[in-house]
């Protein structure tokens, strides 16, 4: 329950007055169908009464009859009304709540985020927030609706009716109420939460097999991986089946319970009305009463099944809200005029969380301003993590990182990013014009500008063949080649003309021809900035001033440069 509660907090706070007003309308929903069952049995029985007596043409029957369509009328726009308010407020409040996830995520270690598949994670906050919506819809509210009506109908009913009523009406619901209940919670736990995950897998999967299929076709893969699908909608259908047989058993608990409750609720009016302590008019609003109050539970069990699944979405919810960013830039937000040395590392590590073996260890390096210098070395060497460290996206765990002059810790963000620029091996497209895929990088940018940059990474003569700078991409950059987007990718880079350029395999994808009159275009495009590359290829070797090797650390040993 420690995990739903700050959900419920951050839904309540947001829409806190919209929700209230919902939650009294639902005590008014509920209010309303005890008092209308409860009225229509005194009014029946009354009327009865009155014919036997002979004194039916003297009995009332307008004002309880129009009690009667009040109460109905007035519980059917209570109800409209409260749907309208707590789901308005609840879908509002979810969906400020996938922003601040979204946020959190961008937030994010940098050296972890090359990992993450990006529509899996957003599939996944998705569906987490969507498992959400319950907490306040079918939990909180009809727990502080169902708790307010009982307390409201036990009072009325032991000033019209008796006290002894309300002990049998407490005694009776309260045991089976809560076995039924805990039962539904305890049980649904495990199949609820099985049901979630395998509902997580069958989309992936599905997604997968969307995009795929093309490929698992020609390998002859497609029956396999449809079958891994298949197997992922079993398992979610039988978990849903458990969870429904499960909830089925509480409903059946509950039942039995309010057939007990009334049964005795009959029994004790009968007794009092024999007794003449009351009238047989108000011995059956008591029973119709009672009979009535089992609609406050009902809502419940539904709620009480998915606290699996809740539970689940919200721990991972609330551990991705409170994650903090490793990162922690300084205040100081001017860029430095003049930057003759642009990078400078002293004895530099990094280690990641609980790692015995650094992947760098007390590592020096120099690059100055108009320098190419080359990274090379086995993969896993740590070539990458030292552009990191470099472009401020992960912390040192010791020495010192200097860029310009400043020690990295005390660069602004914004500041930071003016002056350093990293492309790194995945690079990211989105679905629009080249001209708007340029423009994150300078948004105020003109023609003439996005053109030099494309003709830099020798990609003017392929945009200008596709329409121009007004042609449009497809998802993810879907209509250029995979050397294409990587050199888009690079344009956008160098339009910001970093003081120092971090390129993590640059011409990955690319022919040699075209990967040395690229890196001569970037070059020629920033000619005073210092560049830092991680290679693989000759032909940036070749390209750089400077080599320099880094290799894996099997012990912690210093490395200089």
């Amino acid at each position: 329950m420690k995990h739903l509660v700050p959900i419920i907090r951050h839904v309540w706070s947001q829409d806190w007055w919209s929700l209230l007003r919902g939650t009294a309308l639902a005590i008014v929903v509920l209010i309303a169908g005890i008092a209308l069952l409860g009225l229509s049995g005194w009014f029946i029985t009354a009327a009865g009464a009155a014919g036997l007596a002979g004194i039916g043409i003297a009995f009332d029957m307008f004002r309880p009859s129009a009690g009667v369509r009040f109460l109905a009328l007035g519980r059917t726009a209570a109800r409209y009304g409260e749907r309208i308010l707590t789901h308005d407020a609840t879908l509002h409040s979810l969906a400020r709540l996938r922003v601040r996830l979204l946020e959190a995520m961008a937030k994010a270690p940098f050296i972890r985020l090359p990992a993450l598949r990006a529509s899996e994670q957003l599939n996944r906050i998705t569906r987490d927030v969507d498992a959400l919506d319950g907490i306040a819809l079918r939990l909180f509210i009809p727990i502080i609706a169902a708790a307010s009506a009982l307390a409201l109908t036990a009072a009325v009913l032991w000033f019209l009716v008796d006290p002894a009523l309300v002990i049998w009406l407490l005694a009776g619901y309260g045991p089976g109420t809560i076995l039924a209940l805990v039962f539904v919670a305890m049980r649904s736990r495990d199949a609820s939460r099985s049901g979630q995950l395998a509902l997580n897998a069958f989309r992936t999967r599905f997604v997968d097999l969307l995009r795929t299929r093309t490929d698992l076709a020609v390998f002859g893969r497609l029956d396999a991986k449809a079958a891994h699908v298949r197997t992922a909608e079993r398992r979610m259908r039988d978990a849903k089946t458990e969870n429904d047989r499960i909830e089925r058993i509480g409903g059946f608990i509950l039942s039995t319970t309010e057939y007990a409750a009334a049964a005795g609720a009959l029994l004790i009016g009968a007794l009092l009305a024999r007794q003449g302590t009351i009238d047989p008019a108000l011995a059956a609003l008591g029973f119709f009463a009672t009979l009535a109050l089992a609609e406050i539970l009902m809502p419940l069990r539904r709620g009480m099944s998915e606290i699996g699944r809740m539970t689940d979405a919200a721990r991972r919810v609330n551990r991705l809200l409170e994650s903090k960013p490793e990162i922690q830039t300084g205040t100081a937000t001017s860029t430095v005029a003049g930057c003759p040395t642009a990078l400078v590392m002293r004895d530099v590590g990094f280690a990641h969380e609980g790692a015995e073996t650094p992947v760098i260890a007390e590592l020096s390096l120099d690059v100055t301003a108009g320098e190419i210098v080359a990274l090379v070395g086995p993969s896993g060497g740590g070539k990458t993590t030292l552009l990191h460290l470099a472009a401020g996206m992960a912390p040192a765990t010791g020495g010192v990182v200097e860029i310009c002059g400043r020690d990295i810790r005390d660069w602004d963000e914004a500041a930071l990013r003016d002056t350093v620029a990293l492309l790194p091996q995945r690079s990211a497209l989105l679905s629009g014009t080249i001209r708007e895929a340029l423009a994150l990088a300078k948004p105020e940018l003109d023609d003439s500008e996005a053109w030099a940059a494309l003709k830099a990474v020798c990609l003017d003569e392929v945009i200008e063949d596709r329409g121009g700078l007004d042609s449009r991409l497809g998802e993810s950059g879907a209509g250029l080649s995979g050397g294409e987007s990587r050199r888009l990718a690079l344009a956008r880079v160098i339009l910001r003309r970093p003081a120092l350029l971090l390129l993590d395999e640059p011409t990955e994808g690319l022919d040699r021809a075209t990967a040395e009159q690229v890196l001569s275009g970037v070059r020629d495009y920033l000619p005073e900035a210092a560049i830092l590359l991680a290679s693989h290829r000759t032909a940036e070797r070749q390209f750089a001033d400077r080599i320099c090797e880094i290799l894996p650390q099997r012990t912690p040993a210093p490395l200089a440069i």
